[in-house]
């Protein structure tokens, strides 16, 4: 199989040939179709989330399941599935239907190997560091769990799916999981990327009115306003956006964040109405402190953090599935594709801005005799 290989933190990645450690009895080698490029990526490619290096990283791959370890039943080799993030089912969150908050979710996901601290992937001389969300997608090839793979009808286009397992799930997942809007409540979303835009398209599913949209790129307020945006502002140009807001609206029943910056968490919350719910997604740094005002919070306003949408993966991505199918969530309008040995071209596009979701198509054969 073929891998991006970052060797050191920062560094342009190498396609490299890599090869899976034996599977463990739970997992799945799944031959990747389509993988999205997603911020989290780039957090662990600058090193703001520590990983040992080399690596891999990936986690919105899609594609077909090549085989199966010793104990899977509920994935056969030929299923295609949307890789997600990882988590232990067994733990109370995981149990109570809230798995993107799993005890175990840093360890699963963000360590490199896997629990025991053995890796799924070496170049023959050397450990390779995987597991990034419990897949490492960024390659031909992915070695995931049951747990983290979705399995999807295999009539759908399976290589645009990856971006459902996060980016997308995040977005629309604040709306639909976390806030819950009723027709005609208003929503405001601050960052319009991925991310927001998926928020955008939930609540226009779900009947909000008005939709705001908040970002200093023209082209994105473009998009979201064709999305369902009723209106935009770029916060560079209005002198006082709360007002502006609050003049607009009345204040608003429910608004997203999806910077992460202290600034845009205010706005985000200052422009509620009482009460109101504010949900910040975004993630700049692990350690990121914001200064809020504790009374305007004592009126009756919430500020909540979110992870992955807060989604079971198994009953949401179909969900969202299932609302693109209607035309309710037309998120292949966000997707950009670029042939896999291209990626370092992607990531400029993501960095830049000139590409909302880029998704890397590799051309799989499938693996035969593959040392391990």
């Amino acid at each position: 199989m073929r891998a991006a290989v970052f060797a050191e933190v920062g560094d342009e990645p190498s396609i490299e040939e890599v090869y899976p450690t034996d599977l463990e009895s739970d997992e799945v080698l799944v031959s990747i179709a389509g993988v999205g490029i997603c911020h989290t990526d780039l957090t662990a490619i600058n090193g703001t989330v520590p990983l040992p290096t080399p690596y891999v990283v990936g986690h919105e791959g899609a594609g077909v399941v090549e085989a199966v370890g010793s104990a899977v039943t509920e994935l056969v080799v030929g299923d295609h599935v949307v890789l997600t993030f990882d988590h232990c089912r067994e733990c109370a969150s995981c149990r109570s239907g809230h798995p993107a908050y799993c005890e175990l979710f840093a360890a699963l996901n963000y360590f490199g190997t896997r629990l025991d601290g053995t890796p799924t992937l070496h170049s023959g001389e050397r450990e390779v560091h995987g597991s990034w969300f419990g897949q490492s997608s960024f390659a031909t090839h992915a070695v995931a769990s049951t747990r983290n793979a979705v399995k999807v009808d295999d009539r759908l286009p399976i290589d645009i799916l990856g971006p459902l397992g996060c980016g997308l799930l995040t977005g629309a997942g604040a709306v639909l999981n976390v806030h819950r809007p009723s027709e005609g409540q208003s929503i405001g979303v601050w960052g319009i990327g991925t991310v927001g835009l998926s928020a955008v398209m939930a609540a226009k599913a779900s009947g909000c009115d008005p939709i705001i949209a908040v970002d200093p790129n023209a082209e994105r307020l473009a998009v979201a306003r064709k999305l369902g945006a009723t209106h935009t502002f770029d916060p560079t140009v209005v002198s006082d956006l709360v007002w502006e807001i609050l003049q607009l609206a009345g204040g608003l029943d429910y608004t997203i964040d999806a910077v992460g910056s202290g600034v845009v968490v205010r706005q985000a919350l200052e422009s509620l109405r009482s009460p109101g719910a504010c949900a910040t997604l975004g993630l700049q740094k692990l350690e990121n402190e914001i200064t809020v005002d504790q009374g305007h919070l004592l009126l009756g306003r919430t500020l909540t953090g979110v992870i992955e949408g807060d989604a079971d993966p198994h009953r949401f991505i179909p969900e969202l599935i299932a609302l693109w199918q209607e035309g309710k969530f037309p998120f292949d309008e966000l997707i950009t594709t670029y042939d896999f040995t291209d990626i370092a071209s992607a990531l400029a596009d993501f960095r830049t801005g000139t590409a909302i979701k880029p998704v890397l198509i590799p051309e799989n054969s499938r693996l035969e005799d593959t040392p391990v």
